[in-house]
């Protein structure tokens, strides 16, 4: 008499199952001890397979014979959950490969977890391609998991999700379809009318970033006046502090040092009691910027801040955060008169440029220019400026273009060559929409005598 599915426990289909999952065919789990009308009994139940079979065809679809036979198997459940939290624990110290390459380990054996732990570690996954530089990667599992019908609009993950697309299309240089997707998320969440969380001052934080690096200045204050209003009004100290950095940034930017420098000392006290030793790093090195370019500088200070950065992100921080810091501490080494130290912040700096957008790279050179100078070596500058002016002639006109431009001009009036500053300003104002008056056009008076 023939067995059904139910009377072998369903290990035929959970067999069928792994192997396709597998990519395999019958044929790949036959042996001379097991025939392929012999496999297909089994998938099909209407043959219970003996123990040693069991054996056989677990080790070939990479599963437990406890898992073939009952559909469970705890050890490797359990085992597999350890990995995705291992993953979560090595992300936020920043070992970021580490983190990856638990999450797919883990979802190679997706068949073994529930549908919530098959989901963690994907968004893990995706994060993990975004720290390690690998946007395209990053953006298409995470716009995949965005689009998914078991993404809740206005639920964590959503919110997360939103939060990440908007960040990496940012930092991929589409900052339209970044803009636009924070938009639409923002929309979806006040259409929804739920209550304010942290994931939701991030989406809006997010956004802020997005109109700032774009240079809708005004749009991201008037953004940055409504999120200040509702982080004000909620208990969430890191909601509150996310959102002031952000719109410190937009002060910075709108030329109010004074008012990026209170925003972000009141972001650092907010923050100061968060785990995210990161996002603290970060912070700080943002306020040591804006101290370093405010009227009455207080270098000292900032330097000790940027120092206690440094030493956490080479920790946790992604290459780019560590090149950053570097190039901030190369700055305060100028200003405080130290071209070794500046030299040798802005050489690291270099080194550690992968995926950053080639305009930091070319404010980089512009310090290393300017230690050179420092030091004496008028020579070495003006090379190195001069790299610096062929590397942006080959770049789209930007925001960031144009400040790098301007630092060359100031750095040209410096060495004395007045014709190459005059140029270097007008790219900069150009750059900025800010075209000269045309040449007047020359009269000629015609002899009617």
């Amino acid at each position: 008499m023939e067995q059904t599915q139910s009377g072998t426990n369903g290990i035929g289909q959970r067999l069928r199952e792994l192997r396709q999952k597998k990519g395999l065919n019958q044929q790949d789990l036959a042996s001379s001890d097991l025939s392929v009308s012999y496999v297909s009994l089994i998938e099909t139940g209407k043959r219970a397979p003996s123990p040693a079979v069991l054996q056989s065809l677990a080790e070939r679809v990479g599963c437990s014979v406890e898992y073939l036979k009952t559909g469970r198997d705890d050890a490797r459940i359990h085992e597999l959950e350890l990995k995705i939290a291992f993953g979560d624990m090595a992300m936020r110290n920043g070992s970021n490969g580490e983190a990856l390459q638990s999450y797919s380990e883990a979802l190679a054996s997706a068949p073994f977890l529930g549908e919530a732990m098959v989901r963690r570690a994907r968004i893990g996954q995706a994060l993990s391609f975004e720290k390690l530089g690998r946007m395209e990667a990053a953006i298409q599992l995470l716009t995949t998991l965005f689009d998914d019908p078991a993404t809740v609009p206005g639920s964590a993950d959503w919110a997360q999700l939103a939060v990440a697309l908007c960040r990496c299309h940012r930092n991929a240089g589409d900052l339209m379809l970044s803009v636009e997707i924070g938009e639409r998320a923002m929309r979806t969440l006040d259409s929804l009318g739920l209550d304010v969380t942290d994931d939701h001052m991030q989406l809006g934080a997010t956004l802020l970033g997005s109109y700032q690096v774009r240079g809708d200045l005004m749009q991201a204050q008037i953004l940055a006046n409504r999120l200040i209003s509702t982080a004000e009004s909620t208990d969430s100290r890191v909601g509150r502090g996310v959102v002031y950095w952000n719109a410190a940034l937009v002060a910075n930017s709108r030329g109010r040092s004074k008012e990026a420098l209170a925003l972000t000392e009141r972001a650092l006290m907010l923050l100061a009691e968060s785990d995210n030793v990161r996002h603290q790093a970060m912070l700080k090195a943002a306020h040591a910027n804006f101290m370093m370019a405010s009227e009455a500088p207080d270098l000292d200070r900032a330097r000790t801040l940027l120092g206690e950065a440094h030493t956490v992100l080479l920790e946790v921080g992604t290459a780019a955060e560590q090149a950053s810091a570097e190039a901030l501490l190369a700055q305060v080494s100028v200003q405080l008169g130290d071209p070794v130290q500046a030299t040798a912040h802005a050489s690291r700096s270099l080194g550690l440029m992968r995926n950053d957008p080639p305009e930091a790279a070319a404010s980089v050179r512009v310090l290393m220019a300017r230690a050179q100078h420092l030091a004496g070596d008028m020579e070495s500058a003006e090379t190195t400026l001069r790299a610096v002016v062929r590397q942006l002639g080959q770049l789209p006109g930007t925001r960031g273009t144009a400040g790098v431009w301007r630092d060359a001009g100031d750095l040209w009036k410096l060495l004395g060559h007045k014709s190459e500053a005059l140029d270097a300003y007008e790219k900069a104002l150009g750059q900025l929409g800010i075209q000269g008056l045309p040449a007047p056009t020359p009269s000629f008076v015609t002899d009617r005598s």
